[in-house]
């Protein structure tokens, strides 16, 4: 990657200046400091995944929520398109020690998704699970029903691509970037924490950048 790749970032991490007032605006973007204790800063948009790229065809993506709902939901990606939509302005920190300041992403909010499903009092945690051979992270629903979460399929203006998790994948700002998980199928609302994929391999099960909550 090089300084003409169109998410190469030249100069100071973007701020929020210029942005639509609507725009929502990460808590940890305001910090003094923006670059967590042991990452630094990339001005790249590297690609790290588990089991490779699957092939999501738009005409058979799914999204879909399921568990403790009073009604579950399944859209399509024109229906999705259809949603509510929101930007978010957001720091983004890969367990690997690499940040990449100031994103704009732009989908669905999480709050929109649970409003519509009407996700029951007792669930506590949702498994969020991609299209890459049953791949799932898990985290409390505290930390999913933040105000900047949200099921991202644009970055910077751009359709976000295969690599990085499009057509669609979850943003959770203010964790690790493994909790965002890339190629997002389905959220399930569960009473009981369910290890995801990284987690049981040894990772930690919350993922707390400013904690350095990086393995278990």
């Amino acid at each position: 990657m090089t300084a003409d790749d169109s998410k190469y970032q030249s100069g100071d991490p973007p701020d929020p200046v210029g942005l639509p007032a609507e725009t929502i605006i990460s808590p940890d973007t305001h910090r003094p400091e923006r670059i967590p204790p042991g990452q630094s800063r990339t001005r790249k948009w590297p690609v790290l995944d588990a089991h490779g790229t699957p092939n999501v065809p738009l005409d058979r993506w799914r999204l879909e929520l399921d568990g403790l709902v009073d009604h579950p939901l399944s859209f399509t990606w024109d229906e999705y398109q259809e949603l509510l939509r929101v930007k978010v302005f957001a720091d983004f920190h890969c367990v690997t020690s690499w940040s990449r300041l100031g994103n704009v992403w732009e989908g669905v909010s999480v709050h929109h998704l649970v409003e519509r499903a009407g996700v029951l009092p007792e669930a506590k945690y949702v498994i969020a699970t991609g299209f890459d051979y049953g791949w799932t992270t898990n985290m409390p629903l505290e930390d999913f029903l933040q105000e900047d979460v949200l099921v991202a399929d644009l970055h910077d203006g751009e359709p976000i691509d295969a690599d990085h998790g499009g057509p669609a994948r979850l943003m959770v700002p203010q964790l690790y970037a493994w909790k965002s998980a890339k190629w997002l199928r389905k959220l399930t609302f569960v009473a009981e924490d369910q290890s995801g994929y990284w987690e049981q391999m040894g990772y930690h099960n919350h993922g707390d950048p400013w904690t350095e909550e990086r393995y278990s």
